[in-house]
């Protein structure tokens, strides 16, 4: 089995989740900078988007970088004349940061196509993917074009599907995780399998670098994930309280003020599973019961969210996060990083 730092051209197998939305050109170039791999999510970016997002990259890091989308699952839906009915029933959030009600736009995500043209314009070290296996001319393209591609796995079935399919390495991403449960093969409720449990599975199941997340939040947790068999690990919301992160300041202190037990698994603000905050937004959206099918309800709270994130107000947001959110104590990428590296096995 190659090495992670040599297939992936780092210093340290220290990895920056993704986020999609709150991603930032200045934290991702930061993990790259101190010798881990930077990640940008790019949901929701269409091909201009993701032109501009590399050439910021390209401009703030000569280091390896890498960049996440999310696969179609084929459950999708379009926007139809329900997107009325649903966008109604999230009026009070919409008054609440000034915006009027959405009408229906074209479309609510753009397409696959779209996005990996623009990606391999960009040529980033690693295109990373969730939600899915990369079909086989994807998987083709990027090995044409020396681009390494990281599959996310949340059981070992998935993690072996990812495998024969050729991806290079595997992120085996467990429940405690933040933000959207990424599962395919089966419900993400059915695939909800502890980090301590998923990583030895899958390093035993599988013949690439198998990447840890979920509850990595300090060196411990480094030093855990090397011990169970992972080559690497994937940190999302340490790096998230970070000063360079897209996130404001209210999601930062609800990531410090979270406990363990107080994160939750809801389909409220984009119509799939994902893992935060249980703050005044996700437990009305949830007491109503009127929740739209994915992207819609995604795209239809994302017009209030955002306003909601401009104006600080914690409440009205998506606050994602993970159950380590109380280990995340640094308040800058590069002290994130040097705890972290504190837990690496010494070669």
């Amino acid at each position: 089995m190659s090495d992670l730092r040599t297939l992936l051209g780092i210093e340290h197998p220290i990895i920056l989740g993704p986020f999609g939305g709150l991603s930032s050109i200045a934290l991702t170039a930061a993990v790259s900078e101190s010798g881990g791999l930077g990640s940008f999510g790019l949901y929701g970016c269409d091909g201009d988007r993701i032109r501009e997002i590399g050439a910021e990259l390209r401009a703030a890091t000569d280091r390896p970088f890498a960049v996440n989308i999310w696969l179609p699952r084929g459950d999708e839906v379009a926007p139809n004349p329900q997107h009325s009915v649903f966008a109604q029933a999230l009026q009070p959030f919409y008054e609440a940061v000034g915006v009027g009600v959405p009408a229906r736009p074209e479309r609510y995500i753009p397409p696959l196509d779209e996005q990996l043209d623009a990606i391999w314009e960009v040529a980033p070290a690693v295109l990373s993917v969730v939600f899915g296996v990369p079909s086989a001319e994807v998987v083709d393209e990027a090995r044409r074009r020396g681009i390494r591609i990281v599959g996310t796995a949340t059981t070992v079935a998935e993690a072996i599907a990812l495998a024969e399919a050729g991806v290079d390495a595997v992120v085996a991403t467990g429940a405690e995780a933040g933000g959207h449960r990424v599962s395919f093969l089966r419900p993400a409720e059915e695939s909800l399998v502890g980090t301590f449990a998923l990583i030895p599975q899958v390093a035993d199941a599988v013949d690439v670098p198998v990447i840890a997340a979920g509850g990595i939040g300090d060196r411990r947790g480094v030093s855990a994930a090397f011990a169970l068999g992972a080559s690497g690990v994937q940190v999302g919301t340490a790096f998230l309280a970070a000063a360079e992160s897209a996130a404001n300041d209210a999601h930062r202190e609800a990531i410090r003020s979270t406990a363990a037990d107080e994160t939750v698994l809801t389909r409220a603000l984009s119509g799939r599973l994902a893992r935060g905050a249980r703050n005044r937004v996700v437990r009305a959206i949830e007491a109503s019961g009127t929740i739209a099918p994915f992207p819609m309800q995604n795209w239809l709270t994302g017009r209030f969210r955002t306003p909601a994130g401009q104006q600080n107000l914690g409440e009205l947001q998506s606050l994602w996060m993970g159950q380590a959110a109380p280990l995340a104590r640094h308040d800058t990428a590069a002290a994130v990083f040097a705890e972290l590296s504190r837990g690496l096995p010494h070669p």
